[in-house]
């Protein structure tokens, strides 16, 4: 109010004080009173208007630290010296507990000294939970070095360390300590080349290519003609493939359930012929019980023409996404890009064991998903067929 041009007089009529605390209060407040004149500021840091409403996040000023010390001298209540200064009663209470001094067993306040210890507060940087938790930092390590994304390691804590509300961390805090950070980064504990998938720094354009002409063996067999409740990811038994193609003639087959998100992927034996792709796809899904498959999806690629024979043979029925629709087989498209993250472009797959791409399916199935509420493909898919969901279809 002092601030604002109202007199001395009418301040102590408002709050019924005293002269004497008044001035003192003003003074401590950096002003100074001349007869016939509004009090001249004097602190570089303003103290709030006396009985304003503070904005969100204010910082107390030298002035509202006065007020504080001088309240407290008066023995007046933490709420009433909240509303002389125009902010909570709670955030007094943080004040005045982080400020206080003890000398010879009494406590006392001090607005200088608790002006400069928030100084000091403000310029000294926060430690960050990872630094000062070793064991939370080893755990965020150990799923980085898996290869789980920063958000999926954050997602994961709170269903490993059910129990332990200090085993949590933002993904943010660990971006931060991936890539923010120098000294002491997370990045420098990794034994995984990189922690991120994703090497781009913008987005694919769609393609601008023509549609494919009709292939013979598409009739009665695209995506338009897929049972309705292949959409339905709460059904399992649907699934999404494809080929992940190298030099040399090398390729892996992709499958992916779209329910579990549960991956099986096959090395190709130096050939992407369709009969060759036929008897693989063959071969993976007798590793699975057979009520698990009911429909395939695939892109239009020719490596599928013989697809009424894989259906004979298994009983589970193909069909083809539209071109250029890459969202219609979207499960299929992320786990090819996770293999991507394993094997880049230009891997030449004649040269990778079948044991290294079992190793890698492995890892697959054990990484928590966001989408799965952070449960594992494996866990998912498990879980599918002991309830036996699969099995009634």
């Amino acid at each position: 109010m002092l601030l604002t041009g109202v007199s001395a007089v009418r301040v102590r009529e408002h709050f019924g004080l005293s002269r004497n605390t008044v001035e003192k209060w003003a003074r401590l407040a950096g002003m100074k009173f001349a007869p016939g004149s509004a009090p001249g500021l004097l602190d570089p840091d303003p103290p709030a208007v006396l009985g304003a409403v503070s904005g969100h996040g204010r910082r107390l000023s030298l002035g509202d630290r006065a007020v504080i010390q001088l309240g407290l001298a008066e023995g007046k209540s933490r709420r009433a010296i909240a509303a002389l200064i125009g902010v909570a009663p709670s955030t007094v209470s943080r004040e005045i507990a982080a400020a206080q001094l003890v000398y010879r067993s009494e406590s006392r306040y001090d607005a200088g000294i608790a002006h400069q210890i928030a100084a000091d507060r403000r310029r000294r940087p926060k430690a960050r939970k990872l630094d000062g938790h070793p064991e939370l930092r080893a755990a965020v390590v150990r799923q980085l070095n898996q290869k789980f994304s920063p958000q999926q390691v954050a997602g994961r804590l709170p269903l490993l360390f059910a129990a332990r509300e200090d085993m949590r961390v933002s993904h943010e805090a660990i971006y931060q300590s991936l890539y923010v950070q120098g000294k002491g980064a997370l990045r420098h504990e990794l034994t995984v080349h990189k922690a991120l998938r994703s090497g781009r720094t913008g987005r694919v354009p769609q393609s601008k290519l023509p549609p494919r002409s009709s292939r013979p063996w598409l009739d009665g067999a695209r995506i338009s003609d897929r049972p309705a409740r292949a959409e339905d990811r709460a059904v399992p038994g649907h699934w999404e493939g494809d080929l992940v193609v190298g030099p040399g003639n090398s390729g892996l087959i992709t499958l992916v359930e779209r329910s579990s998100r549960f991956a099986l992927i096959s090395r190709l034996p130096g050939m992407r012929d369709s009969e060759t792709v036929i008897d693989g796809l063959t071969r993976m899904i007798q590793q699975l019980p057979h009520a698990l498959f009911e429909t395939l999806t695939w892109d239009q690629g020719s490596e599928m023409a013989q697809h009424a024979k894989f259906t004979i043979a298994t009983g589970c029925a193909v069909y083809f996404a539209d071109p250029h629709s890459p969202w219609q087989r979207g499960s299929n498209e992320n786990l090819n890009g996770l293999i991507r993250d394993f094997y880049p472009k230009g891997t030449n797959f004649n040269t990778i064991t079948d044991a290294e791409i079992a190793e890698m399916q492995r890892l697959l199935n054990m990484r928590p998903r966001m989408t799965l509420n952070y449960a594992t493909p494996a866990e998912r898919l498990d879980e599918h067929i002991k309830s036996g969901v699969a099995l009634t279809g």
